[in-house]
C-alpha cells in the first residue's frame, strides 16, 4: 500500500466551493492562474503557503455548495496530496476522485490533529499522528484506480492502452 507523510492545515466544517474556489476568480483560463485565491474568503494568505505534498484536514460536509470542477482540481494543482474530513459532500467527494484527488473520511482526526503538525497516511489502512493510529475505511478498487493514475481521463486510457 501507498505511504506518505504531510504538514496538516486545518479547516472547519462546511468548507463550500465557494471558499474553495470563489466564483469571482473562475474568469481565469487555467487552474494555474486561480491558485492564488484559492480558500481566500476564510484564509487569503493559505494559497501561498501550501507546499507540495501537504495534507487538508477538516470537518463536516467538506466540499458542500455548488458542483464546479475547479474546486478540486485547485486542491489538486496547489500540491495537496490528500483530504481527510469528517464527510464530504457527495458532488465535490465525485469530481475529486475523478480529478484524482484522494478523499479519506475520519470522524476524529480532525478533533485531534493541529495545523502545522505531520501525519502519515497509508492508503486504504490508517492515520498515523502522535503514536496513535485512526483507521481508513478502504476505497473501492475502481476509486484507487482512477486516483493512482491522475483521474477518470488518465484512468481510462491506461486501461484502454492508449497511453
Amino acid at each position: 500500500m501507498e505511504k506518505f507523510t504531510g504538514t496538516v492545515w486545518l479547516m472547519g466544517d462546511d468548507i463550500d466551493t465557494d471558499i474553495i474556489m470563489p466564483t469571482e476568480y473562475l474568469v481565469f483560463n487555467t487552474i494555474d492562474e486561480m491558485k492564488p485565491y484559492a480558500f481566500s474568503p476564510l484564509r487569503p494568505e493559505l494559497a501561498a503557503k501550501i507546499q507540495p505534498g501537504d495534507i487538508i484536514v477538516a470537518g463536516s460536509n467538506f466540499g458542500c455548495g455548488s458542483s464546479r470542477e475547479q474546486a478540486p482540481e485547485v486542491v489538486k494543482a496547489l500540491g495537496i496530496r490528500c483530504i481527510i474530513a469528517k464527510s464530504f459532500a457527495r458532488i465535490f467527494f465525485r469530481n475529486a476522485i475523478n480529478n484524482g484527488l484522494l478523499l479519506i473520511e475520519n470522524a476524529d482526526l480532525a478533533d485531534d490533529v493541529k495545523e502545522g503538525d505531520t501525519i502519515t497516511v497509508t492508503v486504504n489502512e490508517a492515520i498515523e499522528y502522535k503514536g496513535r493510529s485512526y483507521p481508513i475505511v478502504s476505497l473501492p478498487d475502481n476509486l484507487v484506480e482512477i486516483i493512482q493514475a491522475g483521474g477518470l481521463v488518465k484512468a481510462m486510457r491506461r486501461r484502454n492502452n492508449l497511453e
